[in-house]
């Protein structure tokens, strides 16, 4: 049994662009107990095309999780949510004579300890140990091909002037999504996760991240997280958008009678 309780929360801001294109979502499943969603999409295709698909994302996200029951397979449904959505992305951005895209990163926190995560574009999800940063998802864009190829060091991925070109996005024409999948076994109290758009993360390095949502609430990381990045962005800032899952250990109390009422039931 889990000896820790989920604290979430969302955070967004339209930053400098003149319409906000990102989406982000916390859901719970309806019919599996102790299933937990977060979702983010950073829509991309001109004026609300880009709001269209991102909303599409988070709509078929809410409708398949919906429809989830226990020991349906995690992967699969998230698998499905990127299938379908891009599927009707596509068809949308017929119809409205739009190219709409959009990126998608989702996690989903079962009652078994388990954190099981997806993802495609650039859109990440970072999870922390208490203040320390432990591992992240790795952009599917083209400076990040270059830095995998060697051709560039890492510190230049930022600031490169392709930075913005993705490889992998749902909505295309073209290609269809691939999906990366991560996964942790092992949850307890102190585990964080964040899942951001670029509007986040560019402006910011891993350790900060980790720090600032260690440090506070869902609500107060969400204000000092926007405020900064305001800062940082100097008037040039685009759609920042992100959703936080803090596992807090309970109060001591609670273990307790949980304890005790396990040893009644035995």
């Amino acid at each position: 049994m889990s000896q820790y309780k989920i604290e979430a929360g969302t955070g967004q801001h339209i930053g400098d662009r003149q319409e906000q294109q990102d989406r982000a979502a916390l859901f719970a499943a309806p019919h599996a107990p102790g299933y937990v969603m977060a979702v983010v999409a950073d829509g991309m295709g001109g004026k609300s095309g880009g709001a269209l698909a991102a909303e599409q994302v988070v709509r078929t996200a809410k409708q398949l999780f919906d429809e989830f029951y226990p020991g349906n397979d995690v992967r699969s449904l998230l698998e499905n949510i990127v299938n379908e959505a891009h599927t009707v992305i596509k068809l949308s951005g017929v119809s409205s004579e739009k190219e709409p895209h959009s990126t998608f990163v989702a996690l989903i926190i079962t009652p078994k300890q388990e954190a099981i995560w997806a993802h495609v574009g650039d859109s990440r999800l970072y999870r922390f140990t208490g203040p320390n940063f432990t591992e992240r998802t790795k952009d599917h864009s083209y400076v990040e091909k270059l830095v995998d190829d060697g051709k560039i060091a890492a510190e230049e991925a930022k600031t490169h002037r392709l930075s913005n070109i993705l490889i992998n996005v749902l909505g295309s024409s073209t290609t269809a999504p691939y999906v990366t999948f991560g996964e942790y076994n092992e949850l307890k109290a102190h585990d964080n996760f964040l899942l951001c758009s670029d509007g986040l993360w560019h402006y910011f390095d891993d350790h900060e991240l980790s720090a600032a949502v260690a440090a506070n609430s869902p609500r107060q990381a969400s204000e000092f997280l926007i405020r900064k990045a305001r800062d940082r962005a100097n008037s040039r800032g685009d759609n920042c958008t992100f959703a936080i899952i803090k596992l807090v250990e309970l109060p001591t109390e609670v273990k307790s009678y949980t304890v005790q009422k396990m040893r009644r039931a035995i």
